[in-house]
């Protein structure tokens, strides 16, 4: 069972946690990983590209000319593919990308980059995270407490407006409820701060 160090937000040490070995302390699996990783990317894809084909473009609804006597090639619509400013031919229409994995797959993607941030020591758990008011320089401050100056990934048991709107403007910082965490979110930061009711929170759903 992993222990871990638990900090305040002024990075002072008021005890240790034990998170749950089943979910913080497994093997990763590297390729469930990828694939889920893959199936987000693939979701926020627009697909809203188009092309259009012959029916679609403008003009070309007369014979460019006879059929026979010019020597030249027979031609039915300068909209023909083969003409500048035709249609195009098996170009792309609008589509949607977003498929879904197995739903144990996606949990073991969670558990696997949650696990995999517990093994780089790249996860710091707090007691709290609280603020007044919205303060960017205050939320700098605590992040610099905490050692935390890189990317990083706060996750929060529920939506905390103060906290998320003191963190918006930082480069490089998100804010998340743990249960709205994607494993994409978790492996693109280089360090995650979850708060202790939100590790027990992704304890409690992944279980």
């Amino acid at each position: 069972m992993p222990k871990l160090t638990l900090v305040n937000q002024d990075g002072s040490q008021v005890g240790d946690i034990e998170l749950s070995d089943k979910i913080f302390g497994i093997e990763p699996n590297n390729h469930v990983l990828y694939d889920a990783v893959i199936m987000q990317q693939a979701s926020e894809r627009q697909g809203t590209h188009a092309t259009k084909n012959r029916s679609q473009v403008r003009g070309g609804g007369r014979k460019p000319w006879r059929q026979k006597g010019t020597g030249r090639a027979r031609q039915g619509s300068i909209r023909s593919p083969q003409w500048v400013g035709g249609g195009i031919v098996f170009g792309p229409t609008p589509r949607n990308y977003s498929y879904n994995l197995p739903k144990k797959v996606r949990r073991l993607a969670l558990k696997s980059a949650y696990s995999t941030k517990v093994k780089e020591e790249n996860i710091i758990v707090v007691d709290t995270l609280s603020l007044e008011k919205p303060k960017t320089k205050e939320m700098v401050a605590i992040l610099d407490n905490l050692k935390a100056d890189e990317k990083v990934l706060i996750v929060t048991n529920n939506y905390d407006e103060t906290v998320t709107r003191s963190a918006r403007n930082i480069p490089g910082v998100t804010v998340k409820k743990a249960t709205d965490v994607k494993v994409l979110d978790i492996l693109k930061h280089e360090k995650l701060v979850i708060t202790k009711d939100a590790a027990e929170k992704v304890e409690e759903v992944l279980a």
